[in-house]
């Protein structure tokens, strides 16, 4: 299901008046997505009017909030870049007229409440457009990737607090922040914090949502960067009753919240998961959770009220897991259920002609042994990876249902 959307969104942000009074029309979660995420928006890249729309939507909403204005330009805080031609380069933000750059834009809105710290939220907005780098789709080319969940989910999630944090727990400001360019190397929140628009050293620390919009029936969540301040572990767990949390030391990952960690500023960053629609054009609005949604927007703002009587947090720095990850140069062609916790790696989504489809694994399929390596966890499973190369042919035993299942697999 998808949606053509013109100006029905804009009573949202307006009075609606019945014959006795008057009153607001509230925005839901759902609403924000189903703009966000409409194909009138057409996927969101980083740069396209698109994302300009979307920018334009996320500012008005931030105003209807009450949110003061702490961009560059109002809500906005725009950044030109040259694309990298090597992904080991820095991206060049200082470019020329002329040079082929790209001009994304953040959106950045504050409440105010004159306290000494401030805690950042954020999530990303923009997403792949028509199918660009890091696309998944092997269809039709030009089809629109509308990023329901990666990251219309964040995003609405992030205004839900906005409307809930405008009269409660004072003791700190809030900067709401909504970033472009991530999918391009996390570059809208790269830019902030070399380029703030209020002094960092006054964050207390910085809370990031990213894909939030496919919570499974048996509830996981992972938390990531829950080491990156002594006091985040047990507040994340205290205030637990809905979830079964995957709760993750690391402060760095691929989402914007590692901008934040690597500047000495403890970060949270919530995730529901990867699927077989990830990076696709099927991310789309009827696949989402929504009260699943509404139950992490009411979670985090339990941690944020558990802590706001704590002050500055303290940073502390956590070991990059990434760091110990083998190399590998083959894979299976299916999606990790990266949130499974037992024994073996489940898989969450299968793409036609693999080599995992063309042995017959399926989705939901636990993947037990490749070769002679057993497989444990996902670390087993890539380090068991690495050991083969493109043509090379093994056996790989699965768990389906009950059943242990042998097949001959060529990478």
């Amino acid at each position: 299901m998808k949606y053509i959307i013109t100006s029905l969104f804009l009573v949202f942000l307006t009075a609606c008046k019945t014959e006795t009074k008057e009153t607001i029309k509230t925005v839901s979660i759902k609403d924000d997505v189903t703009f966000l995420a409409s194909d009138a928006l057409e996927g969101r890249q980083t740069g396209s009017d698109g994302e300009q729309k979307a920018a334009k939507y996320i500012a008005e909403r931030f105003q209807s909030i009450g949110l003061q204005e702490k961009g560059t330009k109002g809500y906005l805080q725009t950044f030109s870049f040259r694309p990298k031609t090597d992904p080991h380069q820095k991206v060049n933000y200082t470019v020329k007229d002329g040079d082929s750059t790209i001009t994304g834009t953040n959106v950045i809105g504050l409440i105010d409440n004159k306290a000494e710290n401030t805690i950042i939220i954020g999530a990303h907005y923009d997403h792949l457009g028509l199918g660009a780098e890091g696309s998944l789709h092997r269809g039709e080319k030009g089809a629109i990737h509308n990023g329901a969940d990666d990251n219309a989910s964040g995003v609405a999630v992030l205004l839900n607090l906005a409307e809930r944090l405008k009269a409660i727990n004072t003791n700190n400001n809030y900067l709401f922040m909504a970033f472009s360019g991530e999918e391009m190397g996390l570059l809208g929140s790269n830019y902030f914090v070399k380029n703030p628009t209020i002094d960092t050293k006054k964050v207390n620390y910085m809370i990031n949502m990213d894909m939030v919009g496919r919570l499974k029936a048996d509830t996981t969540l992972a938390v990531y960067g829950v080491g990156t301040s002594p006091i985040l572990k047990q507040t994340v767990t205290s205030n637990n009753s809905k979830f079964k949390i995957v709760a993750k030391e690391s402060g760095v990952g691929p989402s914007d919240h590692t901008s934040f960690y690597h500047a000495d500023i403890p970060v949270l960053h919530f995730f529901t998961g990867q699927h077989e629609d990830y990076h696709k054009p099927s991310d789309d609005t009827e696949k989402l959770n929504y009260e699943g949604m509404q139950t992490i927007s009411n979670y985090i703002l339990e941690i944020i009220t558990d802590l706001d009587n704590n002050g500055k947090l303290p940073f502390r720095e956590t070991k990059n897991e990434s760091d110990s990850v083998p190399k590998f140069e083959v894979g299976l062609g299916v999606t990790p259920d990266y949130l499974y916790d037992g024994e073996g790696m489940r898989i969450d989504g299968t793409r036609s002609d693999t080599p995992a489809t063309n042995a017959g694994i399926q989705k939901g399929d636990i993947v037990m042994k490749i070769g002679a390596q057993d497989i444990t966890d996902m670390m087993s499973y890539m380090t068991a990876l690495s050991s083969f190369k493109k043509g090379d042919t093994t056996k790989v035993t699965v768990k389906r249902g009950e059943e242990l299942i042998t097949v001959d697999l060529t990478f």
